[in-house]
């Protein structure tokens, strides 16, 4: 909406005839200023900020990535944020040379300059949190970033407050639940340059941030454990399927040289807009729609419920690239269309 309309208040006056237009039957509205003028009252009360996406602090590889979240609310060292950095998963019921070789991991990584991400879960979060506690620690929370969840990391949640940073996409005050767990996951692998999973089962959420980070164009490190242990086959098969076997920090840095040499990917902090690399929306007109009924029938009629590439999407319908992006817009804000990552989009 940025891009196309130039500003947030172009973009909130243009919300319900776009919403329209993609014909849905209820009314799309923004929030309330009352809402959003308490909602930041609740963080200031906490001793947060917001750093939303484009803005200097806003950390620069995730917002590189498709459905980064427009505002984080955070706790601590915001300067943290926009470091270079490496994102740490594992079991939550870690083995003890798990969580010890997680925490080494971790400091080694530390010295090495990067700030080390992950979620403050039990096990091997908290042990990679506490190995980089000295050098620079980001957690990333499923719920409001003034909830502590679990409650035993209260004294971790606590030290990150005061040394760390603590990030929640979620306003203050939200309750964590299931569904937030995996969205969550996909901040902290866009966050970093790199995954690396310690100890991961078969099915586990560090396996699903691993996909994240593949999908994001992030590298994927594991350590190897024993097949008689259930919590490494997921770590296990990541290796099977091409991840850097990791044993020490050296490893990572090894793989990760070419990019911390060079200069980290960041989004344009002067205002402006598209940023460097966004395709341009059409000249002149901007709140105006870029195609017709006839186009937008059309569009319908080429999605459905499986995901199609956008680039697909325009090579078929035989439409401009902004013109499907407009569309595609209308359409979303109208609730019909979902987006998933890879710039994939299906119908709802």
């Amino acid at each position: 909406m940025l891009r196309r309309f130039g500003s947030a208040r172009a973009a909130l006056e243009a919300l319900p005839r776009l919403a329209r237009r993609g014909e849905r039957t209820g009314t799309v509205t923004a929030v309330t200023r009352a809402a959003a003028a308490a909602e930041l009252t609740a963080l200031d009360r906490i001793g947060g900020r917001f750093v939303c996406w484009g803005e200097p602090l806003y950390p620069g590889a995730l917002g590189a990535v498709e459905d980064a979240p427009p505002i984080l609310s955070v706790l601590g060292r915001a300067e943290l944020l926009n470091q270079p950095a490496l994102a740490m998963v594992g079991a939550r019921n870690a083995s003890a040379n798990g969580r010890r070789l997680a925490r080494e991991l971790a400091e080694g990584l530390g010295r090495a300059g990067l700030v080390v991400v992950s979620g403050l879960a039990r096990g091997i979060d908290a042990a990679a949190h506490l190995g980089a506690f000295e050098t620079g620690t980001v957690a990333v929370v499923a719920g409001g970033v003034d909830i502590v969840y679990p409650e035993q990391n209260r004294g971790l949640y606590d030290a990150l407050r005061r040394q760390g940073a603590i990030v929640a996409e979620l306003p203050p005050g939200s309750e964590p639940q299931a569904r937030h767990f995996p969205r969550r996951n996909r901040i902290i692998s866009g966050m970093a340059l790199g995954v690396l999973v310690v100890e991961a089962a078969a099915r586990s959420g560090s396996l699903i941030t691993a996909r994240f980070a593949l999908e994001q164009g992030r590298e994927v490190f594991a350590v190897p454990g024993s097949p008689l242990d259930p919590r490494c086959r997921g770590a296990n098969d990541l290796l099977r399927r091409g991840a850097t076997l990791t044993e020490s920090a050296e490893d990572v840095l090894a793989q990760l040289g070419p990019l911390l040499r060079g200069p980290l990917p960041a989004l344009a902090s002067e205002p402006g807009w598209p940023p460097p690399g966004e395709p341009a929306w059409p000249e002149g007109g901007a709140g105006e729609p870029a195609a017709d009924e006839d186009a937008l029938a059309i569009i319908l009629e080429s999605l459905g419920p499986t995901p199609v590439a956008v680039d697909e999407l325009v090579r078929q319908c035989q439409l401009t690239a902004s013109a499907v992006a407009t569309l595609l817009l209308e359409l979303e804000l109208a609730g019909r269309v979902e987006r998933h990552p890879g710039n994939l989009v299906s119908l709802r």
